[in-house]
């Protein structure tokens, strides 16, 4: 069992930064493929990030290429996703999740992920 608890949620202004933090709790977070996915209102649930337990991989939603980062430090159990140049279009609440089925690998599909955090909201104005 892996508990998830994101934060660094906030309103900001469009072209306004961001950092969210997800710690992990429980099992092995080192051995756990993370990802960032968001839901907007109503709109189904999207990928945004994914890293592999090692940091080898990373993958990215086209939507946020170039303007998110996600990172992990497996030292404290956390993965962070960076977001630079918001725009309102990326309002929505961020959920974090964790796989431990394929660690190496990063995965795009929500259904690969066996853990969630409660979500944090990000609302950017325009």
């Amino acid at each position: 069992q892996v508990q998830l608890v994101e934060s660094g949620g906030g309103l900001v202004q469009a072209g306004d930064s961001l950092s969210l933090s997800c710690a992990a709790s429980g099992r092995a977070f080192s051995n756990s493929a993370m990802g960032w996915f968001r839901r907007a209102p109503g709109k189904e649930r999207e990928f945004v990030a994914a890293i592999s337990r090692d940091v080898r991989n990373t993958y990215y939603a086209d939507s946020v290429k170039g303007r998110f980062t996600i990172s992990r430090n497996n030292a404290r159990s956390t993965v962070y996703l960076q977001m630079n140049g918001l725009k309102p279009e990326d309002t929505a609440v961020y959920y974090c999740a964790a796989t431990e089925r394929y660690p190496d690998y990063v995965k795009t599909q929500a259904a690969w992920y066996d853990y969630w955090g409660q979500g944090t909201q990000v609302t950017v104005s325009s």
